[in-house]
């Protein structure tokens, strides 16, 4: 029966997302990314409901409406990619693995989006990449980043790379921590299976780049971590 049901799901799901690309890609050709970034938050969430991970999300007051900033974040399943824009509500970039660029179709969306490829086993590219986000972020425009690096195996956060936070000092940006709980479940790095479960996402209070600004990349690394950690534990009450 979870075969089945999976299969339902992978199907529909998949269907909905080649529309979605569609639409991406007509709205960036057309109207560019900020204009169509409401409609893809819209269909996201159709999305997620359709294929049985509806997306429940508080915090959402504690976003700036105006300034750049970094969004951090841990990082549960190939499907945060639907439930993280789903819950941001302003447009921004992601930093995703270089791979994920050559993918057909995808690949071509997420560069026109402008998202950031990283790679992940060339430090001399990695932080050419960061240095990218970084201008990115002093034109005004808001990054999204996991810096866990990789999904989690066990349901369990993670550690935490360094390069997100040399990013933050670098650009002298506020940070906007969150938390997900439920894509593991729906999905996991083990399995193909898809289990229908409520996602919650909740954003924390921003740290500001002036209370971290004269620390240490360690300091602020943890401080976030433990601020992650946090907001996860109490959606999972």
């Amino acid at each position: 029966m979870k075969t089945i049901q999976s299969a339902i799901f992978w199907f529909v799901g998949g269907v909905f997302f080649l529309i979605l690309l569609i639409v991406m890609g007509l709205g960036l050709i057309i109207f560019g990314r900020d204009r169509t970034f409401p409609v893809v938050r819209y269909l996201l969430r159709i999305q997620t409901l359709l294929m049985g991970m509806p997306v429940f999300i508080s915090g959402q007051h504690h976003i700036p409406r105006e300034r750049p900033v970094i969004f951090m974040g841990n990082h549960e399943s190939l499907f945060d990619v639907f439930v993280i824009p789903a819950a941001i509500t302003r447009p921004f970039v992601g930093v995703e693995a270089a791979e994920q660029f050559s993918w057909p179709i995808w690949g071509w969306v997420i560069r026109k989006w402008g998202n950031i490829p990283i790679p992940r086993k060339n430090l001399k590219a990695a932080m050419a990449s960061l240095d990218e986000a970084r201008n990115r972020i002093e034109a005004g425009i808001c990054i999204g980043i996991l810096p866990e690096g990789t999904r989690t195996m066990t349901g369990e956060i993670g550690e935490f790379k360094k390069g997100p936070f040399h990013l933050a000092l670098a650009a002298g940006a506020d940070i906007v921590p969150f938390a997900m709980d439920g894509p593991f479940r729906y999905k996991s790095k083990h399995s193909w299976h898809l289990n229908p479960t409520i996602v919650r996402v909740k954003f924390g209070a921003v740290i500001p780049f002036g209370s971290f600004a004269e620390g240490s990349m360690e300091a602020i690394r943890d401080r976030v971590r433990m601020e992650i950690v946090k907001l996860k534990t109490e959606i999972t009450k």
